[in-house]
This record gives C-alpha cells, sequence and structure tokens, in this order.
C-alpha cells in the first residue's frame, strides 16, 4: 500500500485510499495528542527548575529558543491503576519475602494436607494423598503470587509515571529501581509493554497537533525521556512506526480536507523528529519507504519543511541589532535541524528582507501621506538610515573573522525575490532615493558619508546606475541653479577672480559633473538670448548683458555661437521662407528691407545668415528637381528647369545681396573670377559650339546686368550623376529646341535662340558643376554625336578618303577635338577588325601567317581572339605541318614563334605537339599502307614524310604491322623516291623494322614494283 500522500507537499483531496492488510491495530492506548499543557515553573512542587532548563537550546532561554519550553503533564500518562487480591499482597512484598512466604505457604500446605489426610484417612497413604492435594492448593497460591509480580511492577511503573508531577524529572535509577524492587527484567514482556505505552504517549504528546509548528525542543526532549526509561532504540523506533500508523488510521477516520491536511502535517512533523532522534541509524530503524510506501525524496521534503519552520521560527528573534552570538546560536540550530546552508541563506537573506520592508512601507506611508507635517520628510530619512545602518551591521558581520560560525546569508541587504521586486514598486523605491538625496543636498552641499550611503542605498534598491545617477542630477542640477543664482545675485560670482575656479568649487561641493554644469550654463544663456530678441533684433544692451552673462558663465564661444545660429537662426529662417514663398512676383522692397532687418538685427554672421537661407533654398532646388523628374517628356522636364533658374535669378540672388547688404548697382566679383577661370579652363575646348553659346558676349552681358548667385548650389544634396543627367536634359532642350506633337504622330521642332545657352550656364551654377564637369557633359554629347554617325558611315570597318572626308566633315559639325575623333574612329575600325578576325578563327579561316600580319600591323590578336580560338589555332597549324608530306619538322618554330605568335603558353603548347604527334604517327602508317594498295607512290612517300615528322616531334619505337612484305614495299618506294636522304632513309628503316639484309636486297632489286599477283592478294 502506498501511503506517500502523507508526505506529499501538495496533496489531492480526490486521491484514494487503501488500507494495508498487516496493519493491525495496537494494543497500546492513543494519547490525545491535544492533552499537552504547557505549565508555569512554579506549578507544581515537586517542579525540578535546573533539570527543566536543560531542555533549552545552548546559548538562548527556553523563551527565545522555542517559545518555552516542552512540559508534559502527568494525566499524559492517564489515571493510577488499582491493585487487586494477591497484586496487593505481591506489591507489600520484597523478592525475598516473596520467595520466603513462597516457601512457608509451600511448606505449610504440604504439612496441612498430610496432617488432615492422616487425621482422615487413618494412615499414612491418606496423608500423602492429602499432603499432595494441599500443597498443590499451596503451590498454586505461590504461582498466583509470583506470576502477577512483573503486572505489579508495571502497574507500578505506570503509577510512579503518572503520579509524577514533571516526567521530564525522572531519573533512570528510579525506573530501575522499579525493576529491582520487584525483580524483574526490563525485558519482561509486561514491564517492557509499559515502558513502550509510556513512551509512545509521551511522544505523542510531546508532538504538537497537525496545524501547530514545532517548538524546536522535542528532539531532545524525546531523547532524554528515551534514555530515562531505557528503551533500547529498536523498540523504540518501532513505537515511532506505530505512532505513524495511528496518524494513518486518523486521516482515515477524519474524512474532511482539513482534517486530512492536519493528519499529513502531523506524520511529517513524525518522520522529522525521529529522523533526528534516531540520528544516522534512522535510515534501517526506520523502514518509511517499506512500510508507509513514500520515497526518500518525500522524506527529504519532509525533513526540510520541517526544519525550515524551525528555522523561520529562530530568525524571529534576529531584529536590526542582530549580534555575534544570535549569528552563532542561528548556525547551530541549523545544524541540529539539519537545514542545508543554500536553504538557510535563502532564508536569512529574506528575513532581512522583509525587516527592511517594513522600514520601507514606513517610509512611504509618510511620504504619500496627505496630512504630512513638518517632520514627515525627516521621519522618511531616519527610516532610511535604520536601513542603511542595518545594511552596514551585515556587511561588517560577513567581513568578521569567525564569520564561518555564523549563520548562512549574513551579508548585504537585497530586495529582489520580495514585494519591492517588480516595475511597479520601483518608482516608489526611486521616491524614497530622490528623499533622501534631496535631503543630503539641503545644506548645498554633498558630504562624503551621504555619497557612500546613496551608493549603498541605490544597491538595496536594485537601482541601475543610469537611473540612481538621472534622480541624483534632477536634485543636483536644482540645488546647483540656486547655488549659481545666489551667487550672480549676491556679486561673489562678479566679484570672483577666477570665474572658472569659482564654479568648480561650487561642483565639488555639490559632487556635480561639471560638464553638466556647462549644460546648465548654455541653458542658461539661451533662456537670457531668448528674452533678448522677442522683439526681433539684438540691441546694444542686449549684446552688453549677454557678454557680461557669458564671462560669468565661462560660456565657450562655440557653445555662444551655435545658441545664436540656433535661435537667432530660427527667427531669421521663418524671414526667411517668408520671402522665399513670396515668390518671384512678390519679392518686393518690403520684403527686402525685412531680409535686411533681420540679418543684421540679429547678428548673425555673414556664414551663419547664408546657412540658413541656404538651407531653404535648396529646399526648394530639389523640388523644382523633383517636378522636373516627374514630367513625361523633355520639354518639360527642361520648362521646369527653367522656372528654377528664373526663380534664382529673381528672388535668390536678391535674397543674397540683402543678406550681404549689397546694393542693386553693386555687381559681385566672386562671379566674375570664377567666369575668369572657367574661360581658362575652357580654352582647350573652344570648338565645342555648345559650349562656346554658354558663353554670353560683352553685349548681351551688359543687356542681362547683374549675374545671377552661384553661392547657393546643390552641390551637396545631389550626386554627381544626378546632377549631370539634369544639366544634359536642357542641354539638349537647347539643342533640339522645343518639340510639339502633331496628329498622326508627326512632330514639330521649334528651334531655339542662344538665350537657351545662357540660362544653361546658370543652370550649371544651381547644381554645382565645375568648368571641368560641365566640358565632360558637352564632349559627351559630342562624342555620342560623332560615334552615331562614324559607325553609319564605317559600318564595314574599311577606312578610305572619301569616308575620311565625310568623317571631318561631321566633326566640325559637333566641333569635337581632332584627338577624340580619331579615337572614336579607331575603337570603331578595331571592334569591326576584331568582328571579323574573331569570326575567321571560329571558322578556321585563319592561319597563323594572317596573324603575324596582324601583328605586324599593331593589332593586338590576344584581346580580339579568345584563349580557346588561339589554341584551336595552334592546333590546326601543328596538324597542318604533320600533314604537308614534306617531313619537315622546325622545333623553334613550332615550340617558340608559334606560342609567341598566339599569345599561349609554351608548355601547353608543347603538350599539345606531343599529342597530336603521338596520334598522327600510326595513322600515318595506316594512311600509307592504303596508299600503297591503291597503288598511289606520290601519297605513300607523303604519308611517310608525315611519319617521319610526328617522330621528330616524338621520338617513336618501330611499328608493328602484320603484313610485313607491305612494310618492305613501303620501304622500297621510299627508297626509290628519295635516294639521296639517307637520314631519312636510316629512321624509316628503324621505325618500319627492316633489317639491314633486306634493306640491302631491295637497293639490288632496284625499280621493280610488286607483280599482279602479288597485288590481287592485297585487294581486300
Amino acid at each position: 500500500m502506498d501511503l506517500s500522500h502523507l508526505i506529499a507537499p501538495s496533496p489531492s483531496p480526490n486521491r484514494p485510499l487503501l488500507f494495508s492488510d498487516f496493519i493491525k491495530p495496537s494494543p497500546l492506548r492513543l494519547a490525545n495528542p491535544r492533552n499537552l499543557v504547557t505549565v508555569s515553573h512554579s506549578r507544581r512542587r515537586r517542579f525540578n527548575h535546573g533539570r527543566l532548563k536543560r531542555l533549552v537550546v545552548r546559548g538562548e532561554s527556553a523563551e527565545q529558543s522555542s517559545g518555552g519550553a516542552v512540559v508534559v503533564d502527568r494525566s499524559v500518562f492517564g489515571e493510577k491503576r488499582e491493585l487487586s487480591g494477591l497484586q496487593i499482597l505481591a506489591e507489600k512484598l520484597s523478592p525475598a519475602a516473596r520467595v520466603a512466604s513462597s516457601v512457608v505457604i509451600v511448606a505449610g500446605a504440604l504439612a496441612a494436607g498430610y496432617g488432615l489426610g492422616h487425621r482422615f484417612g487413618g494412615s499414612r497413604n491418606a496423608g500423602l494423598v492429602g499432603a499432595v492435594a494441599v500443597g498443590a492448593a499451596g503451590s498454586a497460591a505461590v504461582y498466583a503470587l509470583n506470576s502477577c509480580v512483573p503486572d505489579v511492577a508495571a502497574a507500578s511503573l505506570h503509577n510512579f509515571v503518572a503520579g509524577f508531577d514533571d516526567p521530564m524529572a525522572l531519573e533512570k535509577g528510579e525506573i530501575e529501581g522499579i525493576a529491582k524492587r520487584y525483580g524483574v527484567s526490563k525485558q519482561d514482556e509486561a514491564f517492557n509493554a509499559e515502558l513502550c505505552d509510556l513512551y509512545s504517549r509521551f511522544v505523542s504528546s510531546v508532538l504538537p497537533p497537525g496545524n501547530e509548528n514545532l517548538k524546536g525542543n522535542e528532539v531532545e526532549t524525546i531523547i532524554k525521556f528515551k534514555n530515562t526509561l531505557g528503551i533500547d532504540d529498536p523498540e523504540a523506533a518501532a513505537v515511532h512506526m506505530e505512532i505513524g500508523r495511528r496518524i494513518f488510521r486518523l486521516r482515515l477516520e477524519t474524512g474532511d480536507r482539513e482534517g486530512d491536511m492536519e493528519q499529513r502535517r502531523a506524520f511529517q512533523k513524525l518522520i522529522y523528529v525521529s529522523t533526528l532522534v534516531f540520528g544516522e541509524a534512522s535510515s534501517f530503524l526506520l523502514p518509511w519507504k517499506r512500510v508507509f510506501k513514500v520515497t526518500d525524496a518525500q522524506v527529504e521534503v519532509a525533513i526540510r519543511d520541517n526544519a525550515q519552520r524551525l528555522y523561520a521560527f529562530r530568525l524571529k528573534s534576529v531584529d536590526r541589532d542582530v549580534e555575534e552570538m544570535q549569528l552563532r546560536s542561528l548556525r547551530e540550530a541549523q545544524l541540529m535541524y539539519r537545514l542545508s546552508d543554500e536553504i538557510a541563506a535563502d532564508m536569512f537573506g529574506e528575513h532581512t528582507r522583509k525587516l527592511v520592508e517594513e522600514n520601507i512601507s514606513t517610509a512611504l506611508s509618510i511620504l504619500k501621506s496627505r496630512t504630512r507635517a513638518a517632520t514627515g520628510v525627516a521621519q522618511v530619512i531616519e527610516e532610511l538610515d535604520k536601513i542603511l545602518a542595518f545594511n552596514d551591521r551585515l556587511i561588517s558581520l560577513r567581513n568578521h573573522s569567525d564569520a564561518g560560525n555564523f549563520a548562512p546569508g549574513v551579508g548585504a541587504v537585497s530586495l529582489l525575490g520580495g514585494e519591492y521586486d517588480g516595475d511597479r514598486k520601483m518608482d516608489d523605491l526611486k521616491l524614497l532615493y530622490r528623499a533622501y538625496v534631496a535631503e543630503s543636498l539641503s545644506s548645498g552641499r554633498m558630504e562624503e558619508n551621504k555619497v557612500l550611503a546613496l551608493n549603498q542605498l541605490r544597491n538595496i534598491f536594485g537601482l541601475g546606475k543610469r537611473e540612481a545617477g538621472a534622480i541624483t542630477l534632477e536634485v543636483s542640477s536644482k540645488v546647483y541653479r540656486r547655488r549659481l543664482s545666489q551667487a550672480v545675485s549676491s556679486g561673489a560670482l562678479e566679484a570672483a577672480d577666477s570665474k572658472a575656479s569659482f564654479l568648480q568649487n561650487i561642483c565639488e561641493e555639490l559632487h556635480f559633473d561639471p560638464q553638466k554644469a556647462s549644460e546648465i550654463h548654455e541653458e542658461i544663456y539661451r533662456q537670457k538670448l531668448q528674452q533678448s530678441v522677442a522683439d526681433g533684433e539684438l540691441s546694444q544692451d542686449d549684446v552688453s548683458a549677454l557678454l557680461r552673462l557669458r564671462v560669468m558663465l565661462c560660456i565657450p564661444q562655440k557653445t555662444v555661437e551655435a545658441a545664436h545660429a540656433d535661435i537667432c537662426g530660427s527667427l531669421f529662417e521663418k524671414v526667411v521662407r517668408e520671402a522665399i514663398a513670396a515668390g518671384v512676383d512678390g519679392y518686393d522692397a518690403d520684403v527686402q528691407a525685412s531680409v535686411r532687418k533681420a540679418a543684421h538685427g540679429l547678428r548673425l554672421s555673414r556664414e551663419a545668415a547664408m546657412d540658413i537661407a541656404s538651407k531653404a533654398v535648396r529646399k526648394v532646388f530639389i523640388n523644382y528637381v523633383k517636378l522636373s523628374r516627374a514630367t513625361s517628356n523633355r520639354t518639360e522636364a527642361a520648362k521646369e528647369l527653367k522656372k528654377m533658374i528664373a526663380f534664382n535669378a529673381l528672388v535668390v540672388t536678391e535674397l543674397v545681396a540683402d543678406i550681404k547688404g549689397e546694393s542693386k548697382e553693386t555687381k559681385s566679383e566672386e562671379p566674375v573670377e570664377e567666369k575668369k577661370e572657367a574661360i581658362e579652363e575652357e580654352e582647350d575646348w573652344e570648338s565645342l559650339q555648345t559650349l562656346r553659346k554658354t558663353r554670353p558676349g560683352k553685349d548681351l552681358e551688359a543687356k542681362l546686368g547683374k549675374p545671377t548667385q552661384t553661392e547657393i548650389t546643390l552641390i551637396d544634396d545631389l550626386p554627381l550623376r544626378d546632377r549631370t543627367d539634369l544639366y544634359r536634359t536642357y542641354l539638349l532642350y537647347c539643342i533640339t529646341g522645343e518639340v510639339t506633337k502633331i496628329p498622326f504622330g508627326a512632330q514639330i521642332s521649334t528651334k531655339k535662340d542662344n538665350s537657351e545657352y545662357l540660362l544653361l550656364n546658370q543652370l550649371g551654377a544651381i547644381l554645382g558643376l565645375t568648368g571641368k564637369e560641365i566640358i565632360e557633359v558637352h564632349r559627351g554629347l559630342a562624342e555620342q554625336a560623332f560615334r552615331q554617325q562614324a559607325e553609319v558611315i564605317l559600318a564595314d570597318g574599311r577606312i578610305d578618303d572619301a569616308r575620311i572626308e565625310q568623317l571631318n566633315e561631321v566633326q566640325k559639325q559637333v566641333g569635337l577635338p581632332a584627338e577624340y575623333a580619331q579615337k572614336i574612329i579607331k575603337n570603331i575600325t578595331t571592334s569591326k577588325i576584331a568582328a571579323a578576325i574573331e569570326t575567321g578563327a571560329s571558322r578556321g579561316s585563319l592561319s597563323i601567317n594572317e596573324i603575324r600580319r596582324l601583328k605586324e600591323a599593331n593589332v593586338d590578336v590576344s584581346t580580339m581572339i579568345s584563349e580557346g580560338l588561339r589554341e584551336n589555332l595552334f592546333k590546326k597549324t601543328v596538324d597542318d605541318i604533320f600533314s604537308s608530306g614534306t617531313g619537315d619538322f622546325d622545333e623553334e618554330q613550332v615550340y617558340e614563334k608559334i606560342p609567341a605568335d598566339l599569345s599561349i603558353n609554351p608548355e601547353k603548347a608543347k603538350g599539345v605537339v606531343h599529342e597530336l604527334a603521338k596520334t598522327r604517327l600510326s595513322n600515318s602508317l595506316i594512311q600509307a599502307v592504303a596508299l600503297l594498295r591503291q597503288r598511289n607512290r606520290a601519297g605513300v612517300v607523303s604519308s611517310l614524310n608525315d611519319l617521319l615528322a610526328c617522330d621528330k616531334a616524338v621520338p617513336a619505337n618501330p611499328l608493328s604491322w602484320e603484313v610485313l612484305e607491305e612494310l618492305s614495299d613501303l620501304f622500297a618506294i621510299y627508297m626509290k623516291s628519295n635516294p639521296s636522304s639517307l637520314e631519312k632513309l636510316s629512321r624509316l628503316q628503324y621505325l618500319l623494322g627492316i633489317s639491314d639484309s633486306t634493306a640491302a636486297a631491295l637497293r639490288d632489286a632496284g625499280d621493280k614494283l610488286p607483280s599482279i599477283a602479288e597485288e590481287e592478294e592485297f585487294v581486300f
């Protein structure tokens, strides 16, 4: 039967219970566990005060360690037992008297029986019979008297213990004296049963009810009583197991959930106390697993849970004034309770956290109270100081030399895992931290001890450095502003010899970051500047006041300029936007006056004012560019760009002049200088008609008047490619004119005069194009036009005088310099030639001699013919050499010159030659035999020459052939056709395997040909 549910940590009310067959009712009576009565130390006259004090855990008083010592009332053992009959006699007699009385009774019975028998029987035999009968009766009486002695001894023991006011005051000698008095042994069944019954009653009374926790001294109390009774551990363990069975039976009888939980807790406490009572022997003396079907893990859970409850009870005595002795006592209690260091450390940390949380809750309730008195803040700080003092105390104890004997977990306090460990509570902790920071700075300076206290408080609250720093910065910034205001109003800052040292001292006293102080200075300066420009301009008095403030606060010039650019710039930007919004027609004298007033009245530098105006103007330029790109054709795009050019000439140019304070008659010298520089760059490109038209003549310059501005451009807003594309679009518009579509798909092009090119020049300035970049655009268009016409003229890649004249005429029309025209012509002819060469190489119609002629004409063959085609051409050339029929093979020509002409790897070329030679060698022999059978002497000689050429490339071994006569005929024919070439004849003789005698016989045979009969044998 599985009884593990008795100690399961999470019981289920629906779990069925099974009754084991081997669990039988115990003859021992179950003592009522509720009979535990706690009495005062003076209630009974026989109470032994000295012995009771020994029950208390070492190092603590009874009240401190367990909330009062366990005192067992004598009523738990039941009422005294009354003796009857022989038991009274046996109780009065000592063992010696009982023996003497037994002898006297038996002897008297025998004598009386014999006398009665002899008297009434009249014979000796009758007397013996009477003696036997009466002696037997006497013996029975003696036996009855002696047999009741163990029961009398057990009853006496019971009455003795039950009549004792304090069972814990019993001594072992007194129990042994009872056994000795009646002459019985402790192992006697009745006496031992009484001992076990007393022990069972005592243990049941010591263990608290299911819903009550252990006091902590139950184990020591039970051990002492067990030793007093003198019960052996196996017998005592059997009593503990029997108590467990009783608890289980009570659980079955209860039936409700509350009672079930109560008995479950009682069973867990029994396991825990029993384990501590028997120590290491409990593993085999207490078979919980076998009897109740519980696991080792469940036993460990029962031990752990009860140990935690006991340790938690002991922790209640630890307050904020914890002492070393308390920590040592806790360590001893932890070891006695068999609680692990990890759990003990967690419990100690949780206890200290709850103590701190009490202070935090008190402080928060005061801080958030609507009826907070004037002393409320002081009370909040007092609670926080208690937390810091408690934390310091724990840290010092952790660093104590005897810390190893202290309770585990002693150290800095942490709120992790507690009530204030969460985002919702973090705001409350920040309020407390802010209050402590404010109190630390209440005197106008931050002491060193307060800095350390704030760091500890931040660690306790679990605030990050950034969060705590933000709170500290916020509070200290207000204090710094107050100190700064006092220094300025009192004149102390202005009178200081070194303003920087004065401000630095304030920062050091407040532990304030100087960089943050500089930011406050800048903010103060900005506020003053904002007030000064409320009317739209800065007066001389305002400038003087700002200068005085800047000197006192040591504000750098760069920061001042940035503030003016931001504040004054925003006002000026508003004026510029209104001027731009007025448009071409609305930029009148009033707008000009407002621009001039804002530019000079706000005391902005020319660079800052131009930068602000540039941002606003460039936005408008970008808008024109977007509209131009969104159009559907080139003409509409050019019209949008023309609007941008007009806007630049009529609005932006005037705006720049007003910012600079120039009059309408004043001409800027910078555009003239830039124009001169551009003219110097364009001197080499005078032939470009479109570029020359962008430069107005003197008469046209006089009509145009003041040139347009060139300072605000789109050079930083658009990439170079986009800017050149816009310039090219308008340039094409200038060249082609305005194109108008008419019905039936026709178009009418309206030519423009050269004034459009002047607008093109202004567009280039707006786009921020340099003279070189503009020249590149014009040159690109000229090259494009020349290339299109030149490709038509040079369609077949040939050049003659007539075509040269046509190309020169086209060059003059587009105005392209001669060197660029020649480069285009060369590229066209080269590409045409390259295509022809590539085609010839792929078709195999190109020879090595033609390749050499092309190289002599400075044609780079390697770039026109791919490597694969060049390798194929080399193979074809070598194959032609092996099939030429001359028998010649020039190694230098094949291995060096031809690969060099074709730009291929010589080693790779050599491998190709060897591979071809090996293949052609055997093929040449087969071809020679075939021609021999056809009676083609010239062909035979040619094939044998090819054989010799292959042999020169790759020297071969003698060849084999089935018909030796044919080899002789081949040698004879070659010998007669080349009688003077002894070297070739000798090599051929070797290759054909012809002996010297056969060769000599063939020479003597002369010019005789094979007979007709022999020829017929060769016919297949």
